[in-house]
């Protein structure tokens, strides 16, 4: 008895001591918080890391830091402009002509000598023993490296045609880049006889293999050749698609035992970048760390005198953990221990105020943690597509252009923009986002069909439901009826399946738009494969989309519209099938203009005409708000760079003085558990401890000991 009471006495002590020893109880990271490490979040795992194939956001924002294509975005610059990153200078371009014709345009790239690749075992020779025990990278102790030359550069371009590799920039590259589609023909001939003779993993040596449009010049030299003109490739030399990959790695991921483990260049990149994935958990955590042989980039800024014309990158390390649920991540950022955050819709009110003109600015709370917030127009539309294919919604006569009319005027976006997206977006007038050129706000530029100019706001303002139900009878469906059924007209709505908590309730807000005017809304959600069949095989209706640009040139939003993009006649981004005889015209004319007056003119003309067809409810441009804490530098958003981690600066002093201050740990329970305890057992301690120490009992005791002696 009295040893229990002393125990439990001992680890209540105990524990008292070690949380006030150890004020940060609550930290989820291993690190100290001294080191130069930053922390952030992602949502979900990337599909896949390998710069030929990865084409979502998530996998940019890792594989941009590791991989180098021959240019980059200047960080600072607006409106966005490129510059070299791996080149000595700006790619030189000559045409070649004929009859005033462009035939070709040839690109010659420069590499900048003594660049290496991150120390990686594809470059060292580690015996077989080795290479089949392994079961992860890190098993390979050996690891070497060796210098960027501009074969590793054709290596890639060569990749994009590769059947092992299913590159989304294949189709749209082979209509260029000379040569691409006869090479992807002899691939799949190679591969398809290899798997005929019994090999399960067919490895395609590319050194092998010729490709016309691609050639080297010298080890630090090579040209690439296209068709005619296109102007926007330099955007695509920004992007990872373009960047270098040893033949060294192809060959070494190749290896039957490494796929039987999952060990690809899929989740194990190999880059010449700032960082290197150190580790790669991803339904855990991603850790980016400073790749040692990285030759340091000068900081070219003027807006911090401190780090102006220093090498980069200044980070260590990044740590990324997966943090699916809104509530977690956002606790962990208020206790310091997340770098930066989004604000989701359940924290927006406690972060976000409104100033006397209508501007967010941050809550006194906020301020008072010295948190920062950014804000930047992403260049991205989100739109609501009518099958032009269909022969309710579709066609391009009078009548069905009144119907879609009539239901871009009734979807009020303002409205879904203030419930769902905390007004976090603003109301599209065409298919170019602000930032890009060719957009224009203002009374001249509206879109007439949809809203008129409210002079008193000097803002668009979205025409009246009494309008959209006179264009909706003058299409043919008085209050909504259809004449052949005498029923209210119904409308198939394909959407992809999400996960998101507001689904229901922006589905049911999208049936409540469509029955301001009669029509009966149907709800088809499918899982996103057989969402994306129905828009290859026109069998939706009615869709929801949006599009991300690939690089910030308005060529890359209106090609969305072009004929030749249909997305059912020839597998493009077309999703509406929009065929438009004089936007053809005009597309094809605009697309390789440089930004004059000119090209602007016919930009407008362009969203002219797709305002009166209105092949697309113009949805609406997002609003990117990122907060920071007081430790990290300020830096300008960039909404189309993603190698942007190596600018990034954080004080790790204060940020650990902090997090010690946000976290101290509330003791006050442990003392009270203590009295408690105390009030308990110590009566009880007393009463044993008189009991024990009666003389009677110690006389009875004495007696018994000696009676069994």
């Amino acid at each position: 008895m009295k040893k229990i009471i002393f125990n439990a006495f001992l680890v209540c002590t105990q524990m008292f001591f070690c949380v006030s020893a150890f004020s940060q109880w609550n930290n989820p990271h291993d690190g100290n918080p001294i080191q130069n490490t930053l922390y952030s979040t992602f949502q979900s795992p990337p599909k896949t890391l390998d710069p030929a194939r990865a084409y979502t956001t998530d996998a940019s924002g890792i594989i941009a830091q590791i991989y180098e294509p021959p240019l980059q975005y200047q960080f600072f610059a607006r409106p966005y402009a490129l510059e070299p990153l791996t080149l000595t200078q700006m790619p030189v371009i000559k045409t070649v002509k004929k009859n005033g014709k462009v035939l070709y345009t040839i690109y010659t790239l420069t590499l900048k000598p003594g660049i290496y690749y991150q120390p990686h075992p594809a470059f060292a020779k580690n015996s077989l023993e080795n290479i089949l025990a392994a079961r992860q990278l890190s098993d390979l102790k050996k690891t070497g490296s060796r210098e960027l030359i501009a074969e590793d550069y054709a290596y890639e371009i060569k990749r994009l045609a590769s059947p092992t590799v299913h590159s989304p920039i294949f189709g749209i590259m082979s209509q260029y880049i000379v040569g691409l589609s006869d090479l992807e023909k002899i691939l799949e001939k190679d591969y398809l006889k290899q798997r005929s003779s019994g090999i399960s993993h067919p490895f395609l040596d590319l050194r092998r293999y010729t490709l016309s449009g691609v050639t080297v010049l010298n080890r630090y030299q090579y040209q690439i050749k296209l068709n005619g003109e296109y102007p926007q490739f330099n955007y695509w030399l920004a992007m990872p698609f373009f960047a270098p990959i040893p033949w060294e790695a192809d060959q070494f991921y190749a290896t039957p035992q490494f796929k039987r483990y999952n060990i690809t260049l899929d989740w194990y990149p190999i880059g010449t970048g700032p960082y290197f994935l150190s580790e790669n958990n991803p339904n855990d955590e991603m850790v980016l760390a400073k790749n040692p042989n990285f030759r340091g980039e000068k900081f070219h800024t003027v807006d911090n005198k401190n780090l102006a014309e220093k090498l980069m990158p200044f980070i260590d390390k990044a740590v990324f953990d997966l943090e699916k649920e809104n509530i977690p991540r956002w606790n962990k950022f208020l206790q310091g221990y997340y770098d930066n955050s989004g604000i989701s819709n359940d924290n927006f009110n406690e972060v976000i105020q409104l100033d006397k003109q209508g501007h967010p600015t941050l809550t006194s709370i906020m301020q008072k943690k010295g948190v920062r917030l950014q804000t930047e127009v992403v260049p991205t539309i989100y739109y609501l597509g009518f099958n032009m294919l269909d022969d309710v919604v579709g066609g391009n006569d009078n009548k069905h252009q009144k119907l879609r009319q009539a239901i871009a005027i009734a979807i009020s976006y303002e409205t879904y923009i203030h419930l769902f997206m905390n007004d976090r977006g603003i109301p599209a007038q065409g298919p170019i986002p602000p930032g890009i050129f060719g957009y224009q706000a203002g009374k001249k530029y509206i879109d007439p069909y949809v809203f008129d100019w409210n002079s008193q706001t000097q803002q668009p303002q979205r025409k009246s439901l009494e309008i959209a139900k006179k264009l909706l009878a003058e299409a043919g469906y008085p209050n909504g009826i259809n004449p052949k059924t005498h029923h209210p007209l119904m409308l198939n709505y394909d959407i992809a399946s999400g996960s998101s908590p507001d689904d229901a309730m922006q589905l049911n807000w999208m049936r409540q738009q469509f029955a301001k005017l009669g029509i009966d809304l149907v709800i088809r959600q499918t899982d996103y494969n057989r969402y994306q069949d129905k828009l290859r095989t026109s069998s939706a209706q009615l869709f929801s989309l949006g599009w991300v640009a690939d690089y910030p040139d308005p060529e890359n939003f209106l090609f969305l519209f072009s004929s030749n993009n249909s997305i059912v006649k020839f597998g493009g981004e077309n999703a509406t099938n929009y065929s438009n005889a004089t936007f053809d015209h005009l597309f094809n004319q605009m697309k390789n203009m440089p930004n004059t007056l000119e090209r602007f003119n016919i930009i407008q003309s362009m969203i002219g005409l797709l305002q009166q067809d209105t092949p697309c409810a113009f949805g609406f441009y997002p609003i990117s708000f990122v907060l920071t804490q007081q430790w990290m530098d300020p830096l300008k958003p960039n909404a189309v760079a993603n190698n942007t981690l190596k600018y990034a600066n954080l004080h790790p002093s204060l940020r650990a003085q902090l997090q010690a201050a946000w976290n101290q740990p509330v003791l006050w329970p442990i003392g009270l558990m203590l009295i408690i305890l105390a009030l308990i057992f110590l009566p009880l301690f007393l009463m044993y401890y008189q009991r024990e120490n009666k003389p009677a009992v110690k006389r009875d005791l004495k007696n018994k000991a000696e009676d069994h002696s």
